[in-house]
């Protein structure tokens, strides 16, 4: 794929770049074993690091073995940002990106981009660098703001299509919804479009179980608290049995995730923004306060195959989404708020 050049200047991009000093110690502190049997998967010798900063909200990471590279969304500045893992160098890959989201990898190693606003469609870039448009309609009503995407085992593309993107200027251009509601669909392999789950306010990120015989998706406006949900998957991607699979009941944000190969699901985490009913005094003013503290929220929460938390990932800023790199995909790269972060990890990618 072709790169734009460009490394990543913060005054350029407009946005803030960030000093991390990762931990002295290892076991490194910030890895907190939650459950015994999280810590198979935490590196005695590991730590967090810092690998690129200067961004105002990172999305989306989709890496590439083929190049060794991580590509991954800077939606506010209307780009998709580029680390190489060989060099440490990050670049700009295109830009303007029509506000992209989410990215992910097809099984021909082609980028597949959510693009979240203006042009509001799911694209794939094709290997001489040509743009093929995947799905921008559905039933002749333009979509939503698509997210989230990810690839099943038959090729099939699922994406969710929630309003972020159109709810305001920040991620791109406020506009009206033309879809009745906010949906996960389903495009086949022979370009079919259709919507899968029509009940979910707002759903956000998607994946697949390590068997594809599941789909986790979570439901950004749940009811009382953001959730993942479960449907089992069965012929032509058809679902059944939805299942709450887990509810954040601890004032915390679910967003993007990813799954490894023992089914464990590795979930970006953050304050959910909810106040306190009942405002305090602060100096001269009553300030109503955050529920929880973003210090204990922000990083990335470990679920098991059977929704119990096992691990938490402590990092200074909110995790949006993540992904499993490196030559052996066990560097877990986690697009966080201003800045990518990284932690070798023993798990690996479940594809």
């Amino acid at each position: 794929m072709a790169t734009l050049a460009g490394t990543l200047t913060p005054a350029l991009a407009g946005a803030q770049s960030f000093p991390f000093t990762p931990q002295q110690r290892y076991p490194d502190p910030s890895v907190l074993i939650l459950d015994p049997s999280f810590a198979r998967y935490r590196i005695y010798s590991s730590t967090v690091e810092q690998v690129a900063s200067g961004f105002r909200w990172a999305e989306g990471p989709a890496y590439f073995p083929e190049g060794g590279y991580l590509l991954f969304s800077d939606i506010p500045n209307n780009r998709i940002m580029k680390f190489d893992e060989r060099t440490g160098r990050t670049s700009v890959f295109r830009s303007p990106a029509n506000y992209a989201n989410g990215n992910t990898r097809d099984r021909q190693g082609r980028l597949i981009t959510c693009e979240h606003s203006v042009t509001r469609r799911v694209v794939r870039t094709e290997t001489d660098g040509r743009i093929t448009v995947l799905a921008d309609r559905f039933e002749g009503k333009r979509l939503n703001a698509p997210n989230d995407v990810v690839v099943a085992s038959d090729d099939a593309i699922w994406f969710t299509d929630p309003l972020f993107g159109i709810n305001g200027e920040w991620e791109g251009k406020r506009e009206k919804p033309e879809q009745a509601t906010t949906n996960v669909y389903r495009i086949a392999p022979d370009g079919t479009i259709a919507a899968m789950i029509t009940d979910l306010f707002n759903p956000n990120g998607l994946a697949f179980s390590p068997d594809g015989k599941k789909l986790y998706v979570v439901e950004w406006r749940g009811t009382p608290n953001r959730s993942i949900w479960a449907y089992d998957v069965g012929a032509n991607g058809a679902l059944s049995n939805k299942t709450k699979f887990y509810d954040a009941a601890d004032s915390g944000a679910l967003d993007g995730f990813r799954v490894d190969r023992d089914g464990n699901l590795w979930v970006g985490y953050g304050s959910n923004g909810a106040l306190q009913e009942t405002p305090v005094e602060q100096g001269i003013r009553k300030v109503h306060q955050l529920k929880g503290r973003p210090e204990d929220l922000d990083g990335v929460l470990v679920l098991n195959p059977a929704g119990k938390p096992i691990g938490f990932i402590r990092l200074p800023e909110r995790c949006a989404n993540l992904e499993f790199g490196g030559p052996k995909r066990n560097r877990l790269y986690m697009a966080s708020s201003h800045s990518l972060y990284a932690l070798y990890v023993e798990a690996h990618a479940a594809v």
